[in-house]
């Protein structure tokens, strides 16, 4: 895996700690902005809402622009964001800073996802989106924590300050490390990548994406509560309990990152059926604090198990729109994590008590599970019922236009001349074996059928 990937993942701690951190920083912020605990909570949702209506806007207005240069300008951004959140002097100015740092995040995560994917071949997709997804999963293992225990120690804004920092650590690698991706010969045009959203399967996965994710944080938001009230566990658990469950998910990622690339909708299928059944236990054993912990690290790998096929499926089936595709699985994704936490809050607000928060997740993600069986037995009938055993390696280019690069020279994979796509999708003639990983006799650019 080129070193580059790993810088975005890198990126990816900074981003998704500060995207979190502020589950355990709610009571002092309230307190210093004189604010309630419910406003002070309303920063986790502007930045949510922020994900899903930045991805898509900034993966638009940056589609003609280096891909290179605007992950320069966005992890800027977003460090820049964090130094204004840690200055604040009022509720409003941190607002507008919370609102911002998620533009940046959701513009970063969008175009660094198609980075990722130009710089490995067509059989590591699964892998280069594992390790920006585990920095996401380090970040809830690590730097949650330690945003908390900055918090509780130096002060609220010191959390801010150390994502800062970290941001600035990854605008190094970025500026190092990512290599200048050769901007394809046919120009991205709006009109044409809006096309893939014509496509069902595209949808399907959207739907997917946005219920699997739901379904899981739908319990996860409300876990805190679950162990203390109803587990009966003290207080002093929570965070090692929320650890346990960080490290399930960098579990998850490894091992879903491994598999996915050669059995993608198998991955979906265990996994989002794994986290069906443990939802379903947590919600009718929740009251043993043996079970309600063991579970919690389970769920955390399950949810993050599915997450680099998740990924993987969206740039399969959107491959001619690498960016929006990364831009419409960030919004999905976030879309789960607004609509299950809303989803939690409801049944709690009715008066169902706190384990039916994991029913209400487990129904969502028996809907995921529907939707990944239509879209398979849709896959099945394009492809003229080939078995569901997905090899990557042997379908179309994600970039759709956009050459796979070698991170360490710069140059792309294949052999390619600079500047040329792999598989000649611009000309519409496929190159048999161009992409390393394809199998012999396989055309690279549009010519192959698409999982």
């Amino acid at each position: 895996m080129p070193l580059a990937v790993y810088i975005l993942g890198l990126s990816v701690f900074a981003l998704g700690t500060s995207e979190f951190m502020l589950s355990g920083l709610l009571p002092p912020i309230a307190d210093d902005m004189g604010v309630s605990i419910p406003q002070a909570g309303l920063l986790i949702s502007a930045f949510a809402i922020g994900m899903v209506v930045g991805a898509p806007l900034l993966a638009v207005a940056t589609l003609r622009l280096p891909r290179k240069t605007t992950l320069v300008a966005l992890i800027t951004t977003f460090g820049i964001g964090q130094v204004a959140g840690a200055l604040a002097p009022s509720y409003g100015i941190l607002f507008a800073s919370r609102v911002v740092s998620a533009l940046a995040c959701a513009g970063f995560w969008a175009v660094g996802a198609a980075v990722a994917i130009a710089m490995v071949p067509p059989g590591a997709r699964a892998r280069a989106m594992a390790v920006m997804i585990g920095g996401l999963s380090i970040a809830n293992v690590l730097g949650v924590p330690a945003g908390a225990f900055l918090g509780e120690h130096l002060g609220w804004r010191s959390a801010f300050w150390a994502v800062g920092a970290a941001s600035a650590i990854a605008l190094v690698g970025v500026v190092t490390r990512i290599p200048n991706i050769p901007l394809p010969a046919r120009k991205p045009a709006l009109r044409r990548e809006l096309t893939i959203y014509r496509d069902r399967q595209v949808w399907l996965a959207v739907v997917v994406t946005a219920l699997a994710a739901g379904g899981v944080f739908c319990a996860f938001s409300y876990l805190a509560p679950l162990l203390t009230d109803v587990a009966g566990l003290d207080s002093g658990w929570v965070p090692t309990v929320l650890a346990l469950f960080g490290v399930g998910a960098l579990v998850g990622t490894t091992v879903g990152g491994r598999v996915a690339d050669a059995h993608l909708f198998g991955v979906l299928l265990s996994g989002i059926s794994g986290s069906t059944v443990l939802l379903a236990a947590l919600a009718l054993l929740g009251g043993s604090p043996v079970a309600a912990v063991a579970l919690s690290f389970l769920l955390g790998v399950t949810a993050f198990y599915t997450a680099p096929a998740l990924n993987a499926r969206m740039f399969n089936v959107a491959g001619a729109a690498p960016t929006l595709a990364g831009a419409t699985t960030t919004a999905a994704f976030n879309l789960g994590n607004t609509g299950g936490p809303w989803l939690g809050g409801t049944v709690i607000d009715a008066g169902l008590g706190y384990p039916a928060t994991a029913w209400a997740g487990a129904a969502m993600t028996l809907v995921a599970l529907a939707a990944v069986g239509v879209a398979l037995r849709l896959h099945r009938r394009e492809k003229g019922g080939a078995p569901s055993r997905i090899v990557m390696g042997a379908t179309t280019d994600a970039t759709a236009g956009t050459p796979v690069v070698d991170a360490a020279a710069g140059q792309p994979v294949g052999g390619a001349a600079a500047g040329q796509q792999v598989g000649g999708a611009a000309a519409g003639t496929p190159v048999t074996g161009a992409v390393p990983g394809a199998a012999p006799g396989v055309a690279s650019g549009g010519a192959a059928p698409r999982p």
